[in-house]
């Protein structure tokens, strides 16, 4: 039904009972007066003269008076409990039992009745503030509605908009309310306080609503949340806004906040109102740009949204920004959710902090969870993930980004919902389940975290309150020129807050071991993917973001304060100076350290596949790109990335990228990932190049998994790749050389780097006891006997711990079982080397026998 059809039928039904009201008080006013002694004003509510103070008994309640309840469906009304009073009234009729007197009002002389009577006061809501709650625009309806002391009684109000009726019950009263029109009641009734508790019993067109007034309440968010909201230094901001189921006043609801300081007025819309936010005002919380509202009796599953006026005054319904769950896309609603996962690991949490990433083995594979295996939710993903992953000998995986976003296309690249994990797959406990069974699993869980850029919906963030707030409020500076995206504000602190805390949300409630930070080189230049006069310098003249440089900074010094164990990861291309500095750290550009844990070498990921790509007679005038990685291997901490971004939009799979005919293909790859495990730095690998998928990856339909189906021919040569993915994780983990001095430049060693006739790199890694590994690999398509190497002349034998060209792993199986002495001949500025046999397109590692 429309609101007009509404309106016309209730003003039809307050015109009939007004007659039926007219005919009784004409046969009873004079029994009513005697009675209560009332005195009725044309147009104004009735009065109770002090002497009596008994409310009326007529089932017509009188507006301005507190009414008994009515009459059951024999005609009778229910007992009410009698009170202790000073004077009583006799019941009317033998029916009828007697109505208790309200001993809250003293009796008053009768020059006080006439003096209260002469005053008139209304309790109908004024005209400006009428207005006001109409058009969405009060800061204040609490102060409006709900019951407030005046001095004449107490001072109910609601505004329901579509009720025929609301009544106040409190213990035995109850008391009808004046219809103001327009959904707005009053009434005064004649108590002395306001009542600890009361409830409204609110009439709609064939319905009757019991419930709390939630314009009864204090404010739900404490003095000490909101001076850290406006200082951008609350870390737990989930806890003060969003939406938050609790018991408050001794009522158990949902309390809804949110940040929109530009807004003239917030409405709260949602299932529970029919999404007609109109008589549900939020209040706003003094200057925090903060608006609040308790909603007592609603909890979890309740969809909502803010309604909010902009400063021009046209209304926009918008997600919560901190909601904590949402509706599954392309739906937008947020949803209220309160969390009753129990976790199971106690153990993980409590080791995880022992070593530091950059000094533990960490080899990470890279996972879309939506299209690993499409189709799957976060507890079935948990019943295989964990398996898949632990199987193969990875320490972590990484998690494209889980946070809400409304094109799947975009992998999660920009989002609109950051403290809610995308819905397609589950709910919130749903995912702490997925995370959970990996950790049970002995397997650490990063994530993609995307703080550089937000889409431009008109139902999230984009100019959320009606001006620029999340974004930079200078246009050229807001827009991303590369995505169609918005920037975030990073100077404005209740912006940098939204985000730190949305970092530490993720690592304290979702238990997430990492963040690997994307786009990090967007956010830290002005000019980014701008032409010159598109951008403006920073205060020095530079072309710094000074804001993003403070902000990354606070994010990374606040992550690793509060959650112990966890790692920053930045995906930052350039040769920015200390992206892995200690913040207090000031390099030589002025600027203290960003404070990541590792930074992803873009660097080494391009020159080593521009290698690789090459026929292997022409890899020979292109050496220094395998080798000019090591000239500042140590100025970063650094992760190798095979990842999403290299196998995808016509950019081929990494076994694709390689030259030669299937056979060669799969040896060049299976060489590179013995290069690649063996260089210093921590490895990742997108899902589907662990079995060398010939397909570049697709969301759509994710992996070929159909690859590894013994019914299918050539399963062999995509199983063996696996197998060796496998065993290069199981040596890797139980050879300390090969992680332990990862950002120390003694744990590496050049046997040979200027090979480029052979096609020939090698190489040591050293523990921290100077245990040593032997890597060698061959880029040629041709077998080397009796290669000569120098070695330290410390190991009188080396034994072959890992051949990439092992018949297992689908190779020609040049392989050396026997140990291989070393011989006191000096080659490559050693004292000693050893003569061994180098496979076609392979590496090899060799450990002291």
């Amino acid at each position: 039904m429309s609101k007009t059809a509404v309106s016309k039928k209730a003003a039809a039904k307050k015109t009939v009972t007004k007659k039926t009201a007219t005919k009784k008080a004409v046969t009873k006013k004079a029994a009513a007066k005697k009675a209560v002694g009332v005195v009725r004003t044309s147009g104004e509510p009735e009065k109770t003269t002090a002497a009596s103070a008994v409310p009326p008994v007529e089932e017509a309640a009188v507006p301005a008076q507190p009414a008994v309840p009515p009459r059951s469906s024999a005609g009778a009304r229910p007992a009410v409990p009698a009170q202790q009073t000073t004077a009583a009234a006799p019941p009317t009729s033998p029916t009828e039992p007697p109505v208790s007197a309200q001993p809250s009002v003293p009796a008053q002389p009768a020059a006080a009745v006439t003096e209260s009577i002469q005053s008139a006061f209304s309790p109908a809501v004024d005209g400006a503030d009428r207005e006001r709650l109409l058009a969405g625009t009060h800061h204040e309806p609490h102060a409006v509605l709900g019951a407030h002391p005046v001095a004449e009684g107490v001072a109910f109000r609601a505004f329901r908009p579509f009720a025929l009726g609301v009544t106040v019950v409190a213990g035995s009263l109850r008391a009808e309310l004046h219809d103001d029109g327009e959904g707005f009641f009053s009434g005064l009734l004649p108590l002395r306080d306001v009542p600890e508790a009361y409830r409204l019993l609110i009439t709609y067109e064939g319905n009757t609503q019991e419930t709390e007034d939630a314009y009864r309440f204090l404010p739900a968010v404490g003095e000490l949340d909101l001076h850290l909201v406006n200082e951008g230094r609350h870390e737990e901001l989930w806890q003060a806004l969003g939406a938050r189921t609790m018991t408050h006043q001794g009522v158990t609801g949902t309390r809804f906040t949110v940040w929109a300081p530009n807004a003239r007025g917030v409405r709260l819309a949602g299932t529970f109102n029919y999404w007609d936010g109109t008589g549900y005002p939020m209040r706003a919380l003094g200057s925090s740009g903060v608006w609040e509202l308790f909603v007592p009796e609603i909890g979890e599953g309740e969809l909502y949204k803010f309604e909010i006026t902009r400063p021009d005054g046209t209304r926009t319904l918008r997600a919560d920004p901190l909601a904590r769950r949402t509706e599954v896309p392309p739906n937008t609603s947020s949803v209220v959710h309160a969390s009753h996962y129990e976790w199971g690991d106690e153990e993980w949490m409590t080791r995880r902090a022992e070593v530091p990433a950059h000094e533990a083995p960490f080899s990470v594979y890279e996972v879309h969870l939506p299209s690993w295996r499409p189709g799957l939710t976060y507890r079935q993903l948990a019943e295989q993930l964990p398996a898949y992953v632990r199987d193969l000998g990875f320490t972590h995986v990484e998690l494209l980004p889980i946070a809400e976003h409304p094109f799947g296309g975009s992998w999660g690249y920009q989002v609109t919902g950051f403290y809610a994990p995308t819905a397609r797959l589950g709910d919130p406990d749903d995912f702490k389940y997925l995370v959970d069974s990996l950790h049970r699993a002995g397997i650490g869980v990063l994530m993609d975290w995307v703080p550089a850029h937000f889409p431009r919906d008109d139902w999230a963030l984009a100019e959320f309150d009606g001006r620029p707030l999340y974004e930079h409020q200078d246009p050229a500076r807001a827009a991303h020129p590369d995505w169609g995206t918005l920037e975030f504000d990073y100077g404005r602190r209740e912006v940098r807050n939204f985000l730190v805390a949305n970092a530490l949300f993720w690592c304290e409630e979702y238990h997430i071991d990492g963040l690997r930070v994307d786009a990090v080189a967007s956010m830290l230049y002005l000019d980014y993917s701008r032409e010159p006069g598109q951008w403006t310098p920073n205060e020095h003249g530079g072309r710094e973001n000074l804001d993003a440089v403070s902000f990354l900074q606070e994010m990374n010094a606040t992550v690793y304060r509060r959650v112990p164990g966890v790692v920053t990861i930045a995906e930052e291309s350039t040769a920015w100076d200390g992206v892995t500095r200690a913040t207090h750290h000031v390099g030589p550009g002025g600027f203290g350290g960003l404070g990541f844990g590792l930074k992803w070498n873009m660097g080494w990921m391009h020159d080593s596949l521009g290698y690789m790509a090459k026929e292997p007679v022409h890899r020979k005038h292109h050496h220094d790109e395998m080798t000019f990685s090591m000239v500042y291997a140590y100025s970063e901490n650094y992760v190798l990335p095979i990842s999403h971004d290299e196998v995808v939009h016509g950019k081929r799979s990494l076994v694709s990228k390689m030259p030669g005919d299937w056979w060669q293909q799969r040896a060049n790859h299976r060489a590179y990932l013995g290069f690649m495990w063996a260089h210093p730095g921590k490895q990742l690998l997108f899902m589907g190049q662990e079995f060398a998928q010939g397909a570049e990856w697709s969301e759509a339909h994710g992996p070929d998994w159909w690859l590894l189906d013994p019914a299918y021919g050539a399963e062999a040569d995509h199983r063996g790749v696996r197998d060796l993915v496998r065993d290069l994780n199981a040596v890797y983990r139980d050879t300390p050389a090969l992680w332990q001095r990862d950002t120390d430049p003694s744990g590496f060693s050049w046997i040979t780097g200027d090979a480029a006739e052979d096609n020939v790199l090698a190489f040591l890694r050293l523990d921290a006891d100077g245990t040593p590994l032997l890597a060698v690999s061959n880029f040629s398509p041709v077998i080397r006997r009796d290669y000569r190497l120098g070695v330290p002349d410390d190991v009188p034998a080396w034994r072959e711990v890992l051949n990439t060209d092992a018949a297992s792993y689908g190779g020609s199986d040049v392989t050396t079982s026997h140990p291989v002495k070393s011989e006191p001949t000096p080659w490559h500025a050693r004292g000693a080397s050893v003569r061994i046999t180098l496979p076609p397109l392979a590496t090899v590692w060799l450990r002291p026998a």
